[in-house]
């Protein structure tokens, strides 16, 4: 640990931007939206389309529950494409490799509007993932690049505002386009974003980040590096922690459209409505997190979160074993699930990547990898065991909330050390 976080910070370039001098406000919303706006091209890839799978099983001559496989494979494309861009963005940067991870999802997302049968369908969705991958991976990377270690829950709080825009806009704009012109508009729709996020990030968003030539792309040294990040108690303890947790969104997304549509049989505008409603959870959250960091720490934070998670998901899955909730019984249990992750996911991120500065792309894509695919471990899950019934969604959700809090326990016992940044951001080691 103490080689990982002594090393020497010149490799990272902030142009105009530098760590030790406070940057004008107006940049610092610009970089947080163009941002955001990379992190959230994933998530609208991720829910626009699910109004429309009863309209994609129809047309494709499949179930629904096949039709739940394309999220599956998203997260594993996306797992996977993580991996893969971790290394290049330390080796080349992180302009050029957030362009052709970009490059490939517009090809997907074009590829999708023509799709006509499902297995080609699953197949396009698990390329389009690996490319959208590179902007979140990307902009994990220069968050890390560009703001102090400290600030960087924070940061991250800022930009689930950003990103909860889209479980707000995507189902609701999705529901309406695949009620009016089919769902086979809204990859349309998806591939012109893709278009003007890529344009965006290249002309304004600055080169955070030097190729380092030093980094190796062989297979070797590349699980090597990824082995040594891995070993870090910091990161493995937040890391999987917080994946595990948040995985009880990826459940909750994959679930929706059979819970809301299949058994609670409200319509494609409706349920984009109610999707819309329950992200105001994860976004209120996230929001009241930065300020409760005022007062409390991450560890703090993240230790509360879950306990109080733990507790509604408990109560949840004893009013679904009873059969004592409805619509509305439904929506208030998710909805107080979902503000608990509002407040971990950020603080589990930043402290997740604290130790590391060098090879920052790489620790944040095994980040990402680790919960994308738990995500598609999950959903997977979901595709199997949720039909006519909500029990089989709480009852994961439940296993995997109290499974997290049992690994940040365990594992906090075994961080030695913790980072701390002084005022003019020199990196020391707190015993």
């Amino acid at each position: 640990m103490t080689d990982l976080i002594n090393l020497p910070l010149q490799k990272i370039k902030t142009a105009t931007l530098n760590n030790n001098t406070a940057m004008s406000r107006k940049r610092y919303i610009k970089l947080i939206l163009i941002l955001g706006s990379l992190t959230a091209l994933g998530p609208f890839s991720i829910d626009m389309y699910l109004p429309g799978f009863s309209g994609i099983a129809k047309d494709l001559n499949t179930t629904v529950a096949n039709v739940s496989m394309t999220l599956s494979s998203y997260f594993i494309g996306i797992s996977a494409g993580q991996l893969l861009y971790g290394p290049l963005l330390d080796r080349f940067g992180r302009k050029k490799p957030l362009f052709i991870g970009l490059l490939v999802y517009i090809l997907a997302s074009l590829g999708c509007v023509f799709v006509t049968d499902i297995d080609t369908f699953i197949g396009l969705r698990f390329i389009q993932a690996v490319g959208s991958c590179a902007a979140t991976v990307a902009s994990v990377s220069m968050v890390r690049d560009l703001f102090p270690v400290k600030d960087i829950p924070k940061v991250f709080s800022l930009l689930m505002l950003v990103v909860g825009l889209s479980p707000m806009l995507a189902p609701t704009i999705g529901g309406y386009v695949t009620a009016d012109y089919g769902w086979h508009t809204v990859f349309f729709i998806l591939m012109c974003m893709g278009i003007v996020i890529m344009i965006v990030a290249q002309l304004i968003l600055p080169n955070t980040y030097l190729p380092d030539t030093s980094i190796s792309l062989k297979p070797k040294p590349i699980i090597t590096n990824f082995i040594s990040i891995l070993k870090e108690p910091q990161f493995y303890t937040y890391a999987f922690a917080g994946a595990i947790a948040f995985s009880g969104l990826f459940t909750y997304v994959a679930a929706s459209p059979i819970i809301f549509m299949d058994i609670f049989k409200v319509d494609a505008k409706t349920y984009g409505w109610i999707f819309a409603f329950m992200s105001l959870s994860f976004i209120s959250a996230s929001q009241l997190n930065s300020l409760l960091l005022r007062k409390f720490n991450s560890e703090q934070m993240i230790f509360g979160a879950l306990i109080s998670q733990t507790f509604i998901v408990s109560l949840f899955l004893i009013l679904s074993l009873n059969d004592l909730l409805g619509l509305y019984g439904t929506i208030t249990m998710l909805f107080l699930f979902l503000a608990c992750l509002g407040i971990s996911n950020p603080n589990t991120a930043g402290l997740t990547l604290a130790p590391f500065a060098r090879n920052a792309g790489s620790a944040s894509a095994l980040m990402g990898a680790i919960q994308l695919g738990l995500g598609a471990f999950v959903s997977f899950l979901v595709g199997v065991f949720v039909h006519n019934s909500t029990v089989p969604m709480v009852a994961i959700m439940a296993v995997t909330t109290i499974l997290a809090l049992i690994i940040l326990i365990l594992g906090r016992k075994k961080i030695k050390k913790t980072i701390a940044i002084s005022s003019d951001e020199e990196i020391v080691t707190v015993h």
